[in-house]
């Protein structure tokens, strides 16, 4: 069963484990669970997704109910009319605070319109972090005898694809379990020295205005239990807020 973080008549917010797909795509072809058929499901009626989350990110995902309701939700994240925030796991020790203003080039996926032509030119894109902690630890990776990591809140302005991924890349501190644009030996650390494996990326909490009733909705999603033992294990449990805990 999806946790269900948020539902009323015409949305419904679920909190998405790590390594699931939210639906079928080419790109991943052996796949056979969906976060979009298994709330189907659950619920017993169609829903539509609003926005995406990678397969192995975490954390809030939000979906309408009928089919305006799912694109007008759309719309509100094409407007950037969403504040999303995530907690993420680097390598490194980026600076306190910053903003990454980096073009990203367009990422065609299998939901294109066959035959149309996209433009892959770069969109620009931002993204502003905060680090929250720290970590040296006595472990030697590549040619350092010690490995510094760090926990970051990350707040996307923009809504390109990997978007999170490919900007703490850019910025020389890559997100920890990221097999495409991370650094192999420090996720290979992760999951020898510390038994982790999964993405260490979530996202923690969703802020919007109603598209039905106009109020203002906060959804939060706690970190799943084997991040937030992870984050509990590496020192920083103090840095996060207390909402973001499993209860």
């Amino acid at each position: 069963m999806l946790p269900i973080l948020y539902e009323d008549d015409q949305l419904i917010a679920i909190h998405k484990p790590t390594n699931l797909l939210v639906h079928r795509t080419v790109l991943d072809k052996h796949e056979r669970r969906f976060a979009l058929q298994m709330l189907r499901e659950q619920i017993g009626q169609r829903v539509y997704p609003a926005h995406r989350l990678d397969k192995g990110t975490s954390g809030v995902l939000l979906f309408g109910k009928s089919r305006d309701a799912g694109r007008e939700l759309s719309w509100r994240f094409e407007r950037q009319e969403v504040d999303k925030t995530y907690l993420a796991v680097v390598r490194g020790w980026p600076d306190e605070s910053g903003e990454i203003d980096h073009a990203l080039a367009r990422r065609v996926d299998d939901l294109e319109w066959i035959g149309e032509t996209v433009s892959t030119e770069p969109q620009p894109a931002v993204t502003r972090y905060k680090t929250l902690a720290t970590v040296e630890l006595p472990v030697a990776v590549d040619r350092y005898p010690q490995s510094r990591y760090a926990l970051v809140e990350l707040s996307p302005l923009t809504g390109r694809r990997h978007q999170l991924r490919r900007h703490m890349k850019h910025i020389a501190h890559p997100i920890i379990g990221d097999g495409t644009h991370g650094k192999g030996c420090h996720n290979r650390m992760f999951a020898d020295y510390l038994g982790s494996d999964r993405l260490l990326l979530a996202c923690v909490e969703m802020r919007l205005v109603h598209p039905f009733t106009n109020e203002p909705l906060t959804l939060t999603a706690p970190l799943a239990p084997e991040l937030a033992a992870l984050i509990y294990r590496l020192g920083w449990k103090d840095a996060v807020p207390a909402r973001f805990w499993p209860a």
